[in-house]
């Protein structure tokens, strides 16, 4: 007796009852349907084992618009995000919120970490599948909204290329980080803010410096500007009111600065007397502020156990768009800055 619910491939194959993916259902060639077959048995099987991780076989088509979809998501995987399989590739996508890259620096072997938000995800699929068909591998954290809760998974995966058929074939597997993420988030927040002035410190430079390169690099902004800010003579105001009047100075201009600056920008202590500043738009935009933020400061009367304070800053600044693309780095914006020695000044950098 015929069994009516028996599905088959353009090839004769079998398709598995609980299959949902497209690529069997399709006339490719019998080398695709075979791997599919093979990849997707294989992960049922893998899966049976109840691993820690959540196996995938993801596709997407060359000639169409590279979406991807799904040829088999893990049980954890529908779980996780409530829906069906043949949903999955679309709520993944919206919970979303960026993904994660981590890249060590040639420049000092430092590890960075480049994060995309998912708006400017949507814009680059095509691009990205190009890249990981070129490399091979997918490698990435992904941080995740569902039901308004935060997690976080790493994607690991191998790219297949099947050139006759225009597909790319994804096999990966992810694995939850959301406790070593939520680590790495505390510790950073504490290690991450000067305790006098609440403000970032040098070490958050850094990662502002990633993001706004990366932005700038891809199209995302035009220009962005980097500036060193440095208080003028501050080893007169300890000599003269004593350590705690410039711990006090320091605070208080961090505060006033804050106060001064726009949605946009960035205030951070480099360390000691000296502040970072980073400021979105051109040189001339970043000039225009630089000079109302010293002005603000040199016109601020400081009052500390009834002693007038007053300071100037000297500020130095450099714009991305002056930088040749090669030398763009987080180190090399801080060296083109020269402005020591010259008080209540605004020094732009020629490079």
């Amino acid at each position: 007796m015929t069994d009516y619910n028996i599905r088959f491939d353009y090839h004769g194959h079998t398709i598995p009852p609980n299959y949902f993916g497209q690529l069997l259902y399709g006339k490719y060639s019998k080398n695709l349907h075979c791997r599919v077959l093979e990849l997707f048995n294989t992960l049922q099987k893998v899966e049976s084992a109840n691993p820690p991780i959540v196996p995938y076989l993801a596709a997407w088509n060359e000639t169409e618009n590279k979406i991807i979809w799904y040829e088999f998501s893990g049980k954890k995987l529908l779980t996780f995000l409530n829906c069906s399989p043949d949903k999955t590739s679309e709520c993944f996508r919206k919970a979303v919120v960026d993904r994660r890259i981590y890249r060590y620096n040639d420049m000092d072997n430092k590890v960075m970490e480049e994060i995309t938000p998912s708006s400017e995800l949507e814009g680059q699929c095509q691009g990205l599948r190009e890249e990981v068909k070129i490399s091979g591998c997918v490698e990435a954290i992904y941080k995740l909204n569902v039901n308004d809760r935060f997690f976080w998974v790493k994607d690991q995966a191998h790219i297949e290329v099947f050139s006759h058929d225009h597909i790319c074939l994804s096999l990966g597997f992810l694995t939850d980080m959301t406790k070593e993420m939520e680590q790495k988030s505390l510790v950073e927040k504490i290690g991450y803010f000067d305790e006098l002035t609440s403000l970032p410190r040098r070490a958050i430079m850094d990662r502002i410096f990633e993001i706004n390169i990366g932005l700038y690099n891809r199209g995302r902004i035009d220009d962005f500007i980097f500036m060193m800010i440095d208080i003028d003579y501050f080893k007169k105001v300890n000599d003269t009111f004593g350590h705690r009047a410039g711990d006090y100075i320091l605070a208080a201009l961090a505060e006033l600065m804050t106060s001064s600056k726009r949605k946009e920008d960035e205030i951070g202590r480099y360390g000691g007397e000296e502040f970072f500043c980073f400021s979105l738009g051109s040189i001339e935009n970043g000039l225009r502020f630089a000079e109302r933020l010293r002005k603000i400061v040199e016109q601020q009367v400081f009052i500390f156990e009834g002693n007038r304070i007053t300071i100037t800053i000297s500020v130095g600044l450099v714009a991305a768009s002056q930088i040749p693309e090669t030398e763009l780095a987080a180190q090399k914006m801080v060296e083109f800055i020269a402005f020591k020695n010259q008080h209540e000044m605004i020094v732009i950098v020629n490079i």
